[in-house]
């Protein structure tokens, strides 16, 4: 185990700084009454401040988490604990004998295991048994709803260009609610939020006309694009489709062959909604270079997948969301079995990463997060601006929402390191970095 994690790897499973910061000051062997571990699974006894020792219990094979203290986090301080405490100080666990309550737990989460895969079967089973006429009756339907949504929206865009931006800039936030509100009703949830986010950009500060005018832009072709929609390639069709609000069975594509490769996990992030978490994985093939995104969703206090390790490689096979420019995808298979990185791959320098860039909007003009790992850059500071800096003196901006930068800037000592982030071709929001061997996901 010690071989395949990392403190940092563990730490970026925390679920936010303080529970990765109480995490570590627990990790020490006075802490606990009793520790153990053998292939499968670590556990402890934690003495809180209750009159029971909490029960800490750790499936390794996945890995998951679960104690017996009432927080609500997952994993909690005392499973990041005992997690740190089996990669640095091994040898304090001294069972080998899981007791009953993690032999029934591990037991429990094989049955679910088991049910689930049943489930899915069940599943495929009835939706092959579907009407097939009744399916394309709803699906012709929506359509035509959506037809009726996107026809409003254009009336309703030309009116307020033709107003003026100045005049959009006056306007409250129900008044661009109120227009998204309309494109949920016309089940155009996609098309919905891009207009709901006008509002923001509106009252967002110096240089809001550019980027109002930017988003105005790209809801209008998307309107256009979907007036022909089946002239397009099928792949241009899904990306319109998909902007729009509709979604691709994920069924479907783990039925469909994928890309096998060493993905190498280069960055995690985390974004909350409304109360649904939203966890972006970054994968990059080592063979292949093709870049991947694994989305996962938990609401409320539903923890979210944590198999994916920021900064380790897995062998696994990947299919990809049919699109003009494929990146994200769902994983169809995997080995267990993590290794650590040992070098982060990327662009050399800043130009190449914009000309791809530019290649990929060409694809898809709608791409709203461009994955961008980059070798030999250095963070600086300039009049109250944070920017990464490449050899050829090449800068871009960093985004405002990134509250790491003095602790990026220590990491690099003023050297150049090799960072990951997300473009979205104004700024620049770093999500891990890589240097002297060891590896940091932000994560934000």
């Amino acid at each position: 185990m010690s071989a395949t994690w990392t403190q940092e790897q563990i730490l970026a499973l925390a679920p936010d700084a303080s529970s990765a910061k109480n995490g570590m000051a627990l990790a020490t062997s006075r802490k606990w009454l009793s520790l153990g571990c053998n292939e499968k699974a670590a556990w402890g006894y934690f003495q809180g401040s209750g009159k029971n020792p909490y029960q800490t219990r750790i499936d390794l094979t996945e890995p998951a988490f679960k104690c017996t203290c009432p927080s609500r986090k997952f994993p909690c301080k005392h499973a990041i604990a005992l997690f740190l405490l089996l990669v640095n100080e091994k040898q304090l666990f001294t069972q080998n004998s899981p007791p009953e309550w993690v032999d029934d737990w591990l037991e429990a989460r094989s049955e679910r295991k088991v049910k689930q895969e049943e489930k899915l079967k069940i599943e495929e089973k009835t939706k092959k048994e579907v009407d097939p006429q009744a399916q394309a009756k709803r699906a012709a339907k929506r359509f035509q709803k959506v037809t009726g949504g996107m026809q409003d929206l254009e009336v309703w865009l030309r009116d307020l260009v033709s107003n003026g931006l100045a005049a959009a800039q006056e306007q409250p936030y129900s008044f661009w609610d109120d227009a998204a509100a309309r494109l949920v009703d016309a089940q155009a949830s996609g098309v919905a939020r891009l207009v709901r986010e006008m509002g923001s950009i509106s009252h967002s500060g110096t240089g809001w006309q550019e980027r109002l005018l930017s988003q105005l832009g790209r809801v209008y072709l998307l309107i256009e694009a979907f007036k022909r929609l089946e002239s397009l390639s099928i792949p241009v069709q899904a990306d319109i489709r998909t902007q729009i609000g509709f979604s691709q069975n994920q069924q479907e594509l783990s039925t469909q062959s994928g890309v096998n490769d060493s993905w190498l996990i280069v960055g995690q992030s985390l974004a909350e909604e409304d109360r649904l978490k939203i966890q972006r994985n970054w994968l990059l093939g080592k063979q292949t270079q093709q870049k991947a995104l694994i989305l996962n969703f938990a609401h409320g206090s539903q923890p979210l997948d944590i198999s994916l390790v920021p900064g380790s490689f897995i062998n696994a096979e990947l299919v990809f969301f049919e699109s003009a420019y494929p990146l994200r995808a769902i994983v169809k298979t995997r080995e267990d079995e993590l290794t650590q990185i040992d070098t982060m791959p990327g662009y050399s320098n800043i130009s190449n990463m914009i000309k791809e860039y530019s290649q990929a909007l060409a694809k898809n003009p709608w791409i709203e997060q461009f994955p961008v790992p980059i070798r030999g850059v250095i963070p600086i500071k300039q009049n109250n601006q944070w920017f990464i800096r490449d050899e050829d003196k090449h800068l871009v901006p960093v985004k405002s929402i990134f509250k790491h930068n003095w602790q990026l800037l220590a990491f690099s000592g003023g050297y150049p390191v090799d960072i990951f982030g997300e473009w979205d071709g104004e700024y620049f929001l770093p999500v891990s970095v890589w240097g002297n061997n060891r590896f940091i996901n932000f994560g934000f």
